[in-house]
């Protein structure tokens, strides 16, 4: 179990941070932050007022930033600050606050669709030894026909032509993928694969069955969700930190076992938290009813929870909740929850666990927009069936009976003091958990602004350091 429970958080608090680049040592500062296509995005655009994302490691470098673009472009720059949620993603909320016209977003990204403001990513493009890469590559895959798939890091997409330079007189039937952000132009062709930003073709009959993964980047949330999606394809990876290749050890069958697990906790569950992990991703809203609807078909109490980036503390606050459901991006919809109170689940493995028409066919979805009407992997809700017509489900943890029947769209919502409640049209009766009607009525204010009644002073000299210890508290070792 984390120590998140019991620790009073003191790592945490006293690291410091490094940054990955700084601007004192960094020679090519323009061609990193590619200054000049910025510039350009905000001239063609006619945007006066735009805003700067940037990752934790990558703020040390802001304000030379924004002071250049000012410079470039006479528009004003904000630079923003901690996101609530995953930095890879657009924080289109924040830009809104300062009445942003666009987003300039820098560092790693995720590339979910935004839908609101105008986007454009500086990835920042990190060194890559391309000799030593096409050098792993040819390690790994010494037979020359082989079938392999290049993906990459997106602080890597700047080297993937040198790369694709070197290795193509050789390996004739190699596909480099292509970065794509926002929706695609036009219907999908056959063989041509659209998932986490990447774009590519597969022209082989027996489709990706036929070939191999090579990912160029460290090891990570991304490399996770790409072996779990396409579960099928070997997978090898060459680390540009290292500069080591390896074939990925990965066991994708035992991590879809821990999956599957999950979804049989959430078919026990009554009451399921919906945790609210972006608000730039397109359709995310339509997922939030999407989920809402499904639960209250299962026959399962639903309450949504907007708790920022969710931690094994926060989520311990709400002990009534049986299993959480995350709403996020893909890159960061596969929370591992192993060290929380409660699972976590993808809206996918909650579909696995209370839609009977949605089957398991050994493709793992995490990106929650392939679920909705109208995509790729949509499955409709089944009409209802009456209870006494149900086939009786056995849960595989408890043993215990439970329902495994979807209900009739509630027409009416009754009062959560109300002890009993018909749960479908049978006129069965169930009590209501008073946990669950406790948790119904709890709700949580943040700090009130009180504008107008708080009296204007000149700026002072504050203290110095981080709470756990500032400077003129000294600092027990």
């Amino acid at each position: 179990m984390a120590a998140a429970f019991s620790s009073d958080g003191e790592a945490a608090l006293r690291r410091e941070l490094r940054t990955a680049v700084a601007a004192a040592s960094r020679s090519d500062f323009d061609g990193f932050y590619e200054m000049g296509r910025a510039a350009a995005f905000v001239r063609d655009g006619g945007f006066r007022k735009v805003a700067l994302q940037f990752p934790d490691e990558l703020l040390a470098d802001a304000v030379q930033v924004a002071g250049g673009l000012e410079a470039a472009t006479g528009a004003e720059m904000f630079v923003l600050g901690d996101t609530t949620y995953g930095s890879c993603c657009v924080d289109e909320v924040a830009a809104e606050h300062v009445g942003a016209e666009a987003v300039l977003h820098y560092g790693p990204a995720c590339l979910s669709p935004c839908r609101k403001l105008p986007v454009l990513h500086i990835f920042g493009q990190q060194p890559l030894d391309v000799g030593r890469c096409a050098e792993a590559f040819r390690e790994l895959y010494p037979e020359q026909q082989s079938r392999v798939v290049v993906l990459s890091d997106v602080v890597y997409a700047h080297a993937m032509g040198e790369l694709e330079q070197q290795l193509r007189p050789d390996y004739p039937n190699i596909i480099f993928s292509r970065l794509v952000w926002g929706d695609p132009p036009g219907p999908t062709v056959p063989g041509e694969e659209r998932k986490f930003g990447r774009q590519f073709l597969v022209e082989a009959a027996g489709g990706l069955l036929d070939y191999a993964m090579f990912y160029v980047g460290a090891e990570g949330l991304a490399l996770t969700s790409f072996m779990l999606t396409w579960n099928c394809c070997p997978f090898s990876s060459f680390n540009p930190t290292t500069g080591c290749g390896r074939h990925e050890t990965l066991n994708v069958n035992r991590a879809l076992m821990r999956r599957l697990y999950l979804v049989e906790r959430a078919r026990d569950a009554s009451v399921v938290g919906i945790l609210v992990g972006t608000l730039g991703v397109a359709g995310y809203l339509t997922v939030l009813q999407h989920l809402r609807e499904l639960l209250g078909r299962a026959g399962k109490r639903s309450y949504t929870l907007a708790v920022g980036k969710p931690n094994p503390a926060k989520l311990a606050n709400f002990p009534e909740v049986d299993i959480f459901v995350l709403v996020a991006c893909a890159q960061n919809s596969l929370l591992d929850s192993t060290d929380f109170y409660r699972p976590v689940v993808t809206p996918y493995e909650l579909e696995l666990a209370c839609n009977p028409a949605r089957e398991w066919t050994g493709n793992y979805l995490t990106d929650f927009r392939d679920l909705l009407p109208g995509a790729c992997a949509h499955v409709e809700l089944p009409p209802a069936v009456p209870a006494e017509e149900a086939v009786p489900d056995v849960s595989l943890i408890s043993g215990k009976m439970r329902a495994a029947h979807l209900c009739s769209p509630p027409s009416s919502q009754l009062p959560p003091s109300t002890a009993l409640a018909c749960r479908d049209q049978t006129r069965a009766l169930a009590e209501i958990s008073p946990a669950a009607s406790f948790l119904e009525s709890r709700s949580w204010r943040g700090l009130e602004q009180q504008l107008g009644q708080t009296p204007v002073s000149k700026a002072v000299q504050g203290r110095r350091g981080i709470a756990i210890a500032y400077e003129d508290e000294g600092c027990e070792q």
